[in-house]
């Protein structure tokens, strides 16, 4: 996220013709080190936004998987200037272990004169303070696959390997139809490009609806890569999406089985406590100037909604398989 202008800078959002950018630093760090970047505790950074549902999908997975000692985290602030993400959250407006303001730093020490946009999920060699990869598709197979050795003792399996090919097609339709389908409703510059993504994105959601239904989670019985990459983006629908991206033929709370089962994850810790709703509209409100020039951010909607139960545990289902919950966030 925050790959879409091309360096315009934020007033482009909703001007210019929306093209997902595909990521450009597609390395992996791997238990074998075979792209040059071997699976070390503390080695690397994970920068993130937790405005950005690309970014999230890494949190709730490093959540789950029990990464927190082994991979730390820095949070960018969810208004982003037009070198896009920096760390004005943090003292002197320094990202305390890679000492560096924007992001657009390692790039640049990955890539000289980088010509395209500065993307979260990112990961960061802290030694070197290059940038490692932004394949944000890529990165959370990688923690769920790779990174084993350091997972905590519990952790589940979240891309198990007799589900991987139900997992890679499921998601594919979704982020076509759905995870992508939204930023290409909310930034088409033509009604017809508008109303194209609409039906998508709605379509998709009919689907997942009925799917849904009668099973608690989308792969399996167990919460899967597919659930997190579909959370990321529910989480974000009436707070943003329903009104912001004008796809508002309903909200997420109007459909009882896909407001239920996002609630059941949202109540699941790695979910909801990974979650911030301010960083949420305050990002896509005050940043896509383009389609939101009065950069206000609404007050709604409200959020109380989201710790009532769900009765989704009555489908069945081990959210965790046989490992564990994680234990609580650290500070």
């Amino acid at each position: 996220m925050g790959d879409t202008e091309d360096g315009a800078g934020n007033a482009a959002y909703g001007r210019e013709k929306f093209n997902r950018s595909r990521s450009h630093f597609t390395d992996r760090v791997t238990a074998d080190g075979r792209d040059g970047w071997p699976v070390e505790a503390g080695r690397y950074r994970l920068v993130v936004s937790r405005a950005c549902p690309w970014a999230s999908r890494a949190l709730v997975s490093r959540r789950l998987l029990g990464l927190e000692d082994a991979l730390s985290l820095a949070v960018a602030d969810p208004i982003q200037d037009d070198r896009s993400w920096r760390f004005t959250l943090d003292p002197d407006g320094r990202d305390p272990v890679l000492g560096i303001h924007h992001l657009s730093e390692a790039y640049d020490a990955r890539e000289t004169d980088y010509p395209g946009g500065v993307s979260v999920p990112a990961l960061v060699d802290i030694p070197s303070g290059r940038l490692v990869t932004n394949d944000y598709q890529r990165l959370t197979l990688d923690l769920a696959t790779e990174w084993t050795d350091l997972h905590r003792p519990g952790a589940p399996d979240l891309y198990p390997e007799p589900l991987r090919a139900e997992i890679d097609e499921l998601m594919e339709g979704v982020y076509q139809d759905l995870n992508n389908g939204v930023y290409r409703a909310g930034f088409a510059t033509e009604q017809d490009e508008y109303e194209a993504a609409y039906a998508d994105v709605f379509r998709r959601l009919d689907l997942l609806s009925v799917r849904l239904a009668d099973r608690r989670y989308l792969v399996g019985d167990t919460i899967t890569e597919a659930d997190i990459r579909l959370f990321t983006t529910l989480v974000r629908f009436d707070a943003v999406y329903h009104g912001h991206f004008k796809c508002n033929r309903n909200k997420l709370t109007e459909d009882p089985v896909l407001w239920a089962y996002t609630r059941d994850l949202y109540q699941t810790p790695g979910f909801g406590d990974t979650v911030d709703f301010d960083h949420i509209k305050r990002h896509y409100y005050q940043v896509h100037t383009g389609i939101n020039p009065s950069a206000i951010v609404p007050a709604g909607p409200d959020l109380s909604g989201w710790l009532t139960p769900h009765h989704r545990e009555d489908l069945g289902g081990r959210p965790f398989g046989d490992g564990t919950p994680p234990g609580p966030p650290p500070a």
